[in-house]
């Protein structure tokens, strides 16, 4: 991190930054006054009265400081998740050989950290040549870079005579990941196309799924040779099997428009909140189990995180879905830079959308009908409504509801499997259901 200076003074002398205090003035000023009354009026007691001001402000200037202090953010962000404890500090450093009298801290912080004391000054002493810290210990409330500071610090030196300008530090950032939770799905990929894996696939191969009993050709090995089959028909027969492969899960987020209020890890949950936990919890399952997880955003950037597996796919994943925000920008249609190209025809594709935005319902149409494995996951939450509050709220509220069930009714139609995210085991079904469709034989 690096050292904080006044801004605008970049350019300036050190000492420039110092400057004289109100204490300095008025003893300067009451010397003078002094000095000049007792000359005129010949009054060595005024003389004598005004010494010990002017000796005092002497020894106090007599060695005066020559650079600025040092001011640095610091916080603990090691696997810092959602409810986590944060510990952050600002740290103030005097390089200089004289002491610093008085050091005034104080930081503003994102509202998303609950700090403690983040919301008042600090007041400090730092000797010649070391630091002084002050700790501001604390949670994180939300996912997201959340920033600690920007920092500011006013420092006196010399007894309160001199002061230095204030000293700015810039904000912090830090990364604090969703909370995920336990995702469990048990249903079979609809189309494992990887070469090795934990799924069951539709072609034969080395695995350790029966698919049957066939005549001994030639390049198969003796040991899978089904002797009872075998001395029954008088001809060699050998067990078949399935392949075991992994597969690619596409998770496709849907960032056309916020809905609903944020309030934190122990709040309400608005849909990117709802979104974003899902993803990282559905990834983190697929991912243990070696299948390839990509991530898309759908909206006019259409972000993208290259297939992967393993655990250095999974910090990609939460270092990605940090920077998720809603992308509420119009397009048109035709002009649209999200496209089925972007979709593997093997992949299963989980689009987490709240299903609001006719474009998102066009979107899975087309999958759907390009021959995508497509399970939408509706993560609108529950008493959603749109902003208003007229008198005819109540029935626009009615309406917009109508409106979205009638998509939903039609995306149903159109095949695209329909499915609220409710937590670990809420996709189980549907995904039977996707897996049945892909073993069916297709026209």
């Amino acid at each position: 991190m690096r050292n904080a200076v006044p801004p605008g003074e970049a350019g300036e002398r050190p000492e420039k930054t110092w400057v004289p205090t109100r204490a300095l003035g008025r003893s300067v000023l009451l010397t003078g006054l002094l000095l000049v009354l007792g000359v005129a009026l010949g009054r060595v007691d005024l003389v004598l009265l005004a010494a010990p001001f002017a000796i005092g402000a002497a020894i106090g200037l007599r060695r005066m400081p020559t650079s600025v202090p040092e001011l640095t953010i610091d916080a603990d962000e090691e696997h810092l998740v959602e409810g986590g404890h944060v510990q952050a500090n600002v740290t103030v450093s005097n390089p200089d050989i004289i002491p610093y009298d008085l050091v005034v801290v104080r930081t503003r912080t994102s509202r998303w950290l609950k700090l403690e004391h983040a919301d008042r000054p600090f007041a400090i002493t730092v000797p010649s040549d070391g630091w002084a810290a002050v700790d501001l210990p604390g949670d994180a409330l939300r996912w997201g870079r959340q920033e600690v500071g920007p920092a500011a610090a006013r420092v006196a030196a010399c007894g309160g005579l001199l002061a230095c300008r204030p000293v700015v530090m810039p904000p912090r950032a830090v990364r604090v990941y969703p909370v995920t939770e336990p995702f469990n799905a048990i249903e079979a990929m609809p189309a494992a196309a990887g070469l090795v894996g934990n799924h069951r696939s539709r072609r034969m191969g080395e695995g350790g799924e029966l698919a049957g009993v066939r005549p001994f050709a030639p390049g198969d090995r003796l040991r899978r040779i089904d002797w009872r089959v075998s001395l029954r028909t008088r001809d060699l027969h050998v067990a078949s099997t399935l392949s075991d492969r992994d597969a690619e899960v596409l998770l496709l987020l849907d960032v056309l428009g916020e809905v609903g209020l944020s309030g934190g890890v122990a709040g309400s949950a608005s849909v990117l909140d709802t979104t974003v936990r899902a993803a990282a919890a559905i990834a983190e399952h697929y991912l243990q189990r070696g299948d390839r997880v990509s991530l898309l955003e759908h909206g006019a950037t259409a972000r993208r995180l290259r297939p992967a597996t393993g655990r250095r796919q999974y910090l990609r994943v939460l270092e990605w879905l940090l920077d998720v925000r809603p992308d509420p920008v119009e397009w048109d249609t035709d002009e649209s830079v999200f496209g089925v190209h972007h979709v593997s025809s093997d992949a299963l594709v989980m689009v987490l959308s709240p299903l609001i935005d006719p474009r998102a319902a066009d979107m899975l149409a087309h999958l759907t009908q390009s021959g995508r494995y497509v399970v939408a996951v509706d993560t609108l939450p529950e008493g959603a409504a749109p902003a208003g509050t007229g008198p005819l709220s109540p029935l626009a509220t009615r309406l917009w509801r109508l409106e979205r069930e009638n998509v939903l009714g039609r995306l149903r139609e159109h095949g695209v499997p329909v499915v609220a995210w409710a937590g670990a085991g809420s996709l189980d079904l549907v995904l039977r259901d996707v897996a049945r469709m892909a073993a069916a034989p297709r026209g």
